[in-house]
């Protein structure tokens, strides 16, 4: 391997980012599309779905020497080659080893949700309550928790999904 490889940014077309990881690995070039599973709400049900952990971006490893960058641009599903000031944008390797090590086995990103106890201050960010900072109070079902909210001046019990809170 040649010592004038690295990773490079390449930003693509909305939504098109294994679009274009799929064309450009058919031209063979090597690339790299970190992926994360989220759950969303759709119609008031929360589903489950695999996205681009940073969406429209992915990693291009390239030699300055021996590779034709000509091709990328017109890929389909590539928007351009990151630069500043004219020059392609190099991502440190460290940070690719480091997103490659963070891959469970299904090749996902491993993103760790912190557990909530109680007494924990959680900010509400979705449903009629989203705004709201309260108090996490202990988890009711597999989804459903209570926090305690100040309304009014007066403390009281609410339950909420647990999708719907972050930690303050």
């Amino acid at each position: 391997m040649s010592e004038q490889r690295c990773w490079y940014l390449i930003h693509s077309k909305p939504r098109m980012e294994k679009q274009a990881e799929e064309n450009l690995s058919r031209q063979g070039y090597e690339t790299y599309l970190p992926m994360v599973k989220t759950r969303r709400r759709r119609n008031n049900r929360y589903i489950t779905l695999v996205e681009a952990f940073f969406p429209r971006y992915l990693f291009i490893h390239l030699d300055t020497q021996t590779d034709n960058w000509a091709p990328i641009r017109s890929t389909l599903g590539v928007s351009r080659l990151i630069q500043f000031g004219g020059i392609p944008a190099i991502a440190p390797a460290e940070l690719i080893d480091s997103l490659k090590t963070n891959e469970d086995e299904l090749g996902f990103q491993n993103i760790e949700k912190k557990e909530m106890k109680a007494g924990d201050k959680v900010n509400i960010i979705d449903g009629p309550f989203a705004g709201y900072t309260g108090i996490y109070n202990k988890k009711k079902s597999t989804e459903r928790v209570t926090i305690l909210l100040d309304i009014v001046g007066k403390q009281s019990e609410v339950t909420i999904s647990e999708h719907d809170l972050l930690l303050a």
